[in-house]
């Protein structure tokens, strides 16, 4: 729970006031030996604590996932594996996979996504750093459009686009080869463009690096740069952009709510 569910479960009377004391009286984090789990992070940022499966022990993963459902009904999980998944299934048989962008994932029904982040490939070889990022942001609730395939060897697929790509809080530009998509929404939009280098090349591109040069380089205005294959980074600050964009920041006071 957050510090939210838990004053509208003492509003409801679901809750006594003995009973938050004693939730809010609690260690910010919460000692496991070898992981400490932040679980006042949302408290803090607005974004719960999100687990990176790979490198993970089963044993410490499980366990993780497990704590983590218990405190949030709910978590995400990045870069894991589909035998990752099937362990996870054995304490969080709710939990969902997708092998394309690596999440497992347990989401509270009933979510709502706000505002609009686009979410554009260069090429389909980039498409699971995208949905990485673009499943984060809808996990963390805001909405996002999938506008793939529209690199700069065909650059009217991107125009035929443009009113989608224009009308978006943030653009998300995920490219790999020389990483030009880039700069070319970054000139032709209001908003700001992250981009996401990504590791889909030939040789020279250096495992994405010419591409992360090419896009810290970049000409254009308002572009933001993530590191390379980081979908999840680029979805975390859309979401963040996104959040603002709507006025929806949950550090906003009750006065700018009501000068809004």
């Amino acid at each position: 729970m957050d510090a939210k569910e838990v004053l509208l479960k003492v509003k409801a009377g679901e809750m006594t006031v003995e009973e938050a004391e004693q939730y809010f009286r609690r260690e910010p984090f919460e000692e496991l030996g070898y992981a400490k789990l932040d679980s006042h992070r949302k408290l803090r940022s607005g974004f719960a604590e999100v687990v990176f499966c790979s490198g993970k022990t089963d044993e410490h993963l499980l366990h993780i996932f497990e704590h983590l459902y218990r405190e949030e009904g709910e978590v995400l999980g990045t870069r894991a594996s589909k035998e990752q998944y099937e362990k996870v299934l054995s304490v969080c048989p709710q939990a969902q996979y997708d092998p394309i962008s690596r999440i497992i994932k347990i989401e509270k029904e009933g979510k709502k996504h706000i505002g609009k982040i686009a979410v554009c490939t260069a090429g389909t070889a980039d498409i699971p750093v995208a949905e990485e990022a673009a499943q984060t942001a809808e996990y963390f609730g805001s909405a996002v459009e999938r506008i793939y395939d529209v690199g700069v060897s065909g650059l009217h697929r991107l125009l035929a686009r443009m009113e989608s790509v224009q009308s978006a809080n943030c653009v998300v530009a995920v490219a790999g080869m020389e990483g030009a998509l880039a700069s070319v929404i970054g000139g032709l939009v209001d908003k700001p463009v992250i981009a996401v280098p990504t590791s889909v090349g030939y040789g020279a591109n250096l495992h994405g690096l010419s591409a992360l040069l090419t896009m810290i380089n970049s000409c254009a205005n308002g572009i933001a740069v993530v590191n390379i294959d980081n979908g999840y980074g680029a979805g975390y600050v859309a979401t963040q952009i996104n959040r603002l964009a709507e006025g929806q920041s949950p550090k906003r006071s009750k006065a700018e709510e009501k000068e809004t």
